[in-house]
């Protein structure tokens, strides 16, 4: 009979790594280079506390949803459960309906934290300047929404990288 050995989950480094490295080549809606979204939104759970689980799942938090990473890493990575738990829980499915995925994040210890950052970089003024009108009003409206679904308090769209 053999055990395994349990593995050192990755560190936010390592998560940052293995981020960087699947969004290689990807842009965002304005042409800028994924990683900077990533980011973001790791350095946003980190300025609201956000622990070291929280962080490497910021890291990663678009990289099953995006097609980047396929499910079966996740399932295999070297990963806390509760990291795991978290992008999954921030990985919006094909047809899910919103509400139904905000009750997930809602339901997932430290996946509001996540969410909450992402949302603040994603409805950042100065990102959203920068795309047509429609897309920033179709965007705008959806970040809001979402806001809304996880109870977060509406602010100035995330400029202070503090409030939502």
């Amino acid at each position: 009979m053999t055990t395994e050995t349990p593995r050192t989950p990755l560190t936010p480094a390592e998560a940052e790594a293995v981020a960087r490295a699947a969004h290689a080549g990807q842009t965002d809606k304005a042409g800028r280079p994924y990683a900077e979204h990533l980011q973001a939104v790791a350095e946003g759970v980190r300025r609201r506390g956000g622990d070291d689980e929280q962080i490497a799942a910021a890291w990663l938090h678009d990289a099953v949803e995006d097609g980047r990473l396929p499910d079966r890493w996740l399932e295999e990575a070297a990963l806390t459960a509760r990291t795991r738990d978290i992008v999954r829980a921030v990985t919006q499915r094909p047809g899910e309906p919103t509400e139904a995925y905000a009750a997930r994040i809602l339901a997932t210890p430290g996946a509001l934290l996540v969410k909450e950052a992402d949302l603040a970089h994603n409805a950042d003024p100065a990102r959203l300047a920068v795309l047509d009108g429609a897309t920033r009003t179709r965007l705008t409206e959806k970040y809001a929404r979402m806001r809304a679904l996880l109870g977060l308090v509406a602010g100035n769209g995330g400029t202070d990288g503090l409030t939502v």
